[in-house]
Order: C-alpha cells, then sequence, then structure tokens
C-alpha cells in the first residue's frame, strides 16, 4: 500500500475552500488524470481516470464528511484499491489549510515503480497547487453541499436529498449542485 500526504495553504477562508471541495465534478478542472466524476448519490461517485495511457474507472463512497472539517472515502467495487481524506484547518479569517492524504494500491508494474519513484507524491503536490490556484483565482465557490456523513458512512444529514447550493456557481444558477461524494 502506498501513501501520500500533501498540504497547501490557500488565501480563502476555510469554508471557501471545504464548501469547493463538495463540487467533485469540477475536479476535473484542477485534477490531472481526472477525466470526468458523476455523482451517483449524496454519498457515491463514479471516477474515469485516464493516468499514463490507463483508464480506469471506479466507484468511492464517503465514509465520513464534517463541514469546514474534513471528507474521508473509499473505493467501493472494482480493482481499484483506494482510501483517503481531505482535512481543513482555519489559518485565520482569511486562510486555510487543505491537506489532503491518499492511501492506494498500485496496479501492475508501472504503477509500482511509479509509487516507488515518487510520481504519485509529485501528482498529488501537482493537483493541491492547482486546486489552489483555482480556488483563489475565483475567490468563490462554484457551489457547496453542507450536510454531514457521520464517520462510518452513515445516512447524511444537514442537506436535502439533492444538496444546498449556499454560493449558486456558474452551472447550478441557484439549483442544488453536485451533493457529497469523494475523491
Amino acid at each position: 500500500m502506498s501513501q501520500v500526504q500533501e498540504s497547501v495553504d490557500v488565501e480563502v477562508p476555510v469554508r471557501v475552500a471545504y464548501d469547493q471541495w463538495t463540487q467533485f465534478e469540477s475536479f476535473p478542472e484542477f485534477m490531472d488524470g481526472v477525466e470526468s466524476i458523476t455523482q451517483i448519490s449524496e454519498t457515491r461517485n463514479h471516477w474515469v481516470t485516464k493516468v499514463g495511457g490507463v483508464q480506469r474507472e471506479f466507484e468511492t463512497e464517503i465514509t465520513e464528511q464534517h463541514p469546514d472539517e474534513r471528507v474521508a472515502w473509499t473505493s467501493v467495487g472494482g480493482d481499484v484499491k483506494q482510501a483517503g481524506v481531505v482535512t481543513f484547518h482555519r489559518l485565520s479569517d482569511t486562510s486555510c489549510r487543505v491537506t489532503v492524504q491518499i492511501d492506494w494500491e498500485p496496479q501492475g508494474v508501472t504503477e509500482k515503480i511509479g509509487a516507488a519513484v515518487g510520481v504519485d507524491d509529485r501528482q498529488v503536490k501537482a493537483d493541491t497547487k492547482r486546486f489552489k490556484a483555482f480556488i483563489e483565482s475565483r475567490g468563490a465557490e462554484t457551489g457547496a453541499w453542507r450536510g454531514d456523513v457521520p464517520a462510518g458512512g452513515g445516512a447524511a444529514t444537514g442537506g436535502t436529498a439533492a444538496g444546498t447550493v449556499d454560493a449558486p456557481g456558474p452551472h447550478d444558477e441557484g439549483e442544488a449542485q453536485n451533493p457529497s461524494g469523494a475523491i
């Protein structure tokens, strides 16, 4: 099992960074290798990735989520084995630290070599820097889901089945957009 951990300080309030992170369908805008994420339910997402010429499709399930604090997930079914957590730490009224930790099982020789030489570390570092640039350039989130998922992935609370939006983004025009999901 490989583990990657990276932190980045962003010049937006913790709520803005957290709210943007709950907009999982926007991940392809700042995560290299993520082609699409489709929301299946409040706590499940379908991912399509392409890294090193290899395309994979898999699902993730939110196992814990608390507004302005953390989002934890695990892959479910399929061949992709990963779990992780993103935590949000208030530094001031206008800045916060976002920390990403991912545990994953490299598949095949190429992924195992890549993990051994730190390709995955560099990828996560680059993705967190792109998230920083993405949210700082906007200054506001594209939407939000403020629901809570207790540890263990129990029923979500604090949002409607379709989620809630605190700040309409360019694609939602005030409608609920992308409730909880995962990396």
